[in-house]
């Protein structure tokens, strides 16, 4: 399994993490639905990201649900003191599999009770609150109940850092207010450029942002120039928009998911890809475009 030593760092929270982690979300069934079709390769997956020196976990328990929670329990814990597992609250599923809005306080302490729960874990390290004002794109609202209630269960020791997701940058702000945010969860890759700017504010604040779907999520990235410039280089496409992401800001944090060991070790082995100045201008401009 291919090492990520040179991804370098990046802080989370009271810690500094590997910038190339692992995402728990294709652990799941069909859909992020049910349960894998191969558990047993999930734990697989997992042990050997750890192996390989992961010490960053995205999961959720509305993911399945609880089914990535619970593999993960199964494959690592006890954890490793390096490991730093992060989920994300705002959600449910519905009995058809369908993605449901669960942001009310009551909701979100019942959410923090469940990952406690399924994890196998006192306090967790990093929460995200995900809003879903619009489903497809961050939009303004208030933000202020939901990171009042999970700030209470941070001073209850329940929490201890504070995380914000599909949000714009009013709303990272206006959280700011209430408690520290230590990482940002947005959409955006190669491809979808949308938080260039909010990207480059928080960099300058010193937080973590956590790019979801790097890889183009259900519907991969499609790009002949970046097709063309991995085949010059002898990487996958799905490696080099990696590898770009690393460049791109050294806040960001990548967290690719995968159900395959092969695939796990192709992602890991982007951090060691080098990147001279013409392709780093020939990859920005598919963005541009």
């Amino acid at each position: 399994m291919s090492s990520i030593d040179k991804s370098g760092t990046y802080r989370l929270g009271d810690r500094s993490v590997k910038r190339l982690g692992y995402g728990a979300m294709q652990l799941a069934g069909p859909g992020v639905f049910g349960p894998p079709k191969d558990r047993a390769q999930a734990v697989a997956v997992l042990r050997a990201a750890v192996a390989a020196g992961v010490d960053h976990i995205d999961t959720s328990n509305f993911y399945g649900p609880h089914v990535t929670n619970e593999i993960i329990r199964e494959a690592l814990h006890p954890y490793p003191a390096s490991l730093t597992i992060v989920t994300k609250v705002g959600g449910k599923r519905g009995s058809d599999g369908s993605w449901l809005k669960a942001d009310a306080p009551d909701e979100l302490r019942s959410a923090v009770h469940d990952n406690l729960r399924n994890i196998g874990l006192d306090a967790l390290d990093v929460v995200n609150m995900r809003f879903m004002f619009d489903p497809h794109r961050p939009a303004e609202g208030p933000v202020e109940p939901q990171i009042e209630a999970l700030a209470e269960l941070q001073q209850q020791g329940l929490i201890r850092h504070i995380g914000v997701s599909h949000v714009t940058s009013a709303q990272i702000k206006a959280a700011r207010r209430i408690t520290d945010v230590v990482c940002v969860q947005n959409h955006y890759n190669l491809v979808h450029r949308d938080d260039d700017a909010l990207i480059d504010e928080l960099a300058a604040e010193g937080i973590a942002y956590v790019p979801y779907f790097p890889l183009g999520g259900f519907s991969p990235l499609q790009s002949d120039t970046l097709n063309a410039l991995a085949g010059q280089l002898g990487v996958t496409p799905m490696q080099l928009a990696l590898a770009w992401l690393l460049r791109r800001s050294p806040n960001i944090l990548l967290i690719p998911g995968t159900s395959s060991l092969h695939h796990l070790e192709e992602n890991l082995a982007a951090a060691t890809i080098e990147l001279d100045a013409a392709t780093l201008a020939a990859l920005d401009a598919i963005g541009r475009a």
